[in-house]
């Protein structure tokens, strides 16, 4: 109730133009000119205004999460790129192909120049990986992944202890960036400051407050069509939405459901994201071990009416745990087989006076609502439900304990690779190290690792898909939406990428005409 208060009250101040404050010193945020360090900067008046959610929090080190920072920017590059369908494309690598069931061969683009104008080889391109996989910590799309990288002039091998049939999906992750030698220092830090090869240059940074960026000339693709790229990170929902309604900034990431009304609504471009809001059901103990219990949970939830109550309809109804940020996996649920699975589920057994306690964290501020919608509707069809709610660094512990009988998680459902995969296997696989739900059957695990075995494209999806109406079938986890992105864009903006991967967001085709 709360938070709704002062949500309204948000709106309220906005309308009666009290959020001037708020606009007046955003407006001072974004600086009229940069000098380019490489190429020329040309009239500031063509440069693209960014506001973004967070800042950074490891010093744009590529090895982080900040590394989407350097992809959204088109400042770092990798060897390969995904298209809609997760398959890889080439990027900083033309061609590669696996030569056996561990090694891998990447032909490496000739005539490519780093930032620093250094030039772009084998040597360094294994280098940069080398330096990746020996990290510590290593970046999140390596763990588990043992390799080496080795170079023979423009052709690099990447080699695994074991056999890995997604490795040019893992080098299109932005944490594996390919950054010059004057990146890396003997600290352990990496600086991505003028060290990339994308079309923008990343000339200055200003902690956590901002960075400009400029066009590279030299870019061995087709320039940017923009002067650069001043970037101002605003953790401040109602500042960012501020910005796009004052046209202080030209592209604002993430803009709250709350503050959607106060713009106008063709500058408003809702993207489906890869994360689902997803009840997970303890299936090793409590009344959720009983499979009826936890089929009558099943079908007592009413998915829209939480997306229209809680999301205001800026969601999407699951009917899976993957959702429309993956466009293939609705098709292959019309599969036959995928039907038949399904209808091994149990039927629901009666659950008056059943009680269960239902847990969720504070984090992500929709999740307490949906808790209090899915306690309605439970206790609607007799279940007596108890709910827990805590900041999530305290919840995770007794959640993969198996502390609840039920828990609600909004889940991003492809990793680095840009493959579910490695999710379906953390949660839902008996070895699992995220295993919420305690799931451990034998059948969904072989599923599983059948999917994982098979090289990207068209029978690997139709094998996830299989694993997924698997675990479905055992009412593991009720998904209940997928959540979307909104994001902003000015007018006059034109060719910024909506990207569900949040992978791209500004290209070299991307530009503003004010």
């Amino acid at each position: 109730m709360h938070r709704r208060i002062v949500s309204t009250l948000q709106r309220i101040l906005i309308g009666l133009g009290l959020a001037t404050a708020t606009t007046l010193l955003f407006s001072g945020c974004f600086s009229d000119s940069a000098a380019s360090v490489t190429g020329g900067a040309g009239d500031s008046g063509d440069r693209i205004r960014l506001a973004m959610l967070q800042p950074p929090r490891s010093g744009l080190s590529p090895l982080s999460d900040d590394a989407f920072k350097l992809s959204r920017w088109s400042t770092g590059e990798t060897l390969v790129t995904l298209d809609d369908l997760g398959d890889a494309q080439p990027a900083l690598a033309t061609d590669w192909q696996r030569v056996d069931a561990q090694n891998w061969r990447f032909d490496i683009r000739s005539d490519v120049t780093f930032h620093d104008g250094t030039a772009l080889t084998g040597e360094q391109v294994a280098a940069s990986l080398t330096y990746a996989a020996t990290a510590s910590p290593k970046p999140r799309i390596l763990d588990g992944v043992d390799l080496t990288v080795t170079a023979d002039g423009d052709v690099v091998t990447v080699t695994t202890v074991t056999e890995d049939p997604l490795i040019p999906q893992r080098l299109s992750s932005p944490q594996l960036t390919i950054l010059a030698a004057a990146a890396y220092g003997d600290d352990g830090v990496v600086d991505p400051v003028n060290a990339g090869t994308g079309p923008f240059v990343l000339a200055a940074v200003d902690g956590t407050s901002g960075a400009t960026l400029n066009r590279y000339d030299d870019y061995w693709g087709t320039p940017a069509v923009s002067s650069g790229i001043d970037v101002q990170f605003v953790p401040d929902g109602t500042a960012r939405a501020a910005a796009l309604r004052t046209r202080t900034a030209d592209i604002v990431e993430a803009i709250p459901v709350g503050q959607v009304a106060q713009i106008d609504n063709d500058l408003i471009y809702e993207v489906p994201m890869p994360r689902t809001n997803t009840l997970y059901l303890n299936t090793e103990s409590g009344p959720f071990a009983d499979p009826a219990v936890r089929a009558a949970a099943r079908v007592a939830l009413d998915n829209a009416a939480i997306a229209r109550l809680v999301y205001e309809n800026r969601a999407d109804e699951a009917d899976g745990l993957l959702g429309p940020a993956l466009d293939w996996a609705a098709a292959e649920r019309d599969a036959a087989a995928y039907s038949r699975i399904l209808a091994g589920r149990a039927d629901a057994a009666a659950v008056d006076g059943v009680r269960i306690s239902l847990g969720t964290f504070t984090d992500r501020a929709e999740l307490p609502e949906v808790a209090v919608q899915l306690e309605q509707q439970l206790e609607a069809v007799g279940f007596i439900v108890e709910q827990d709610v805590r900041e999530y660094q305290y919840i995770e512990a007794d959640a993969l304990d198996g502390a609840f009988d039920a828990f609600i998680l909004s889940r991003a459902t492809v990793l680095d690779s840009g493959d579910p995969v490695a999710y379906l296997y953390s949660d839902f696989a008996c070895a699992g190290s995220f295993a919420i739900s305690q799931l451990c059957a034998a059948e969904v695990d072989a599923a599983l690792d059948a999917a994982a075995a098979i090289p990207a494209g068209a029978e690997r999806r139709a094998a996830i898909m299989q694993a997924e109406a698997m675990i479905l079938a055992r009412d593991a986890a009720i998904p209940l939406l997928h959540e979307r992105v909104i994001q902003g864009e000015g007018v006059g903006v034109t060719g910024a990428v909506r990207d569900p991967r949040e992978r791209a967001l500004i290209t070299n085709e991307t530009r503003v005409t004010r």
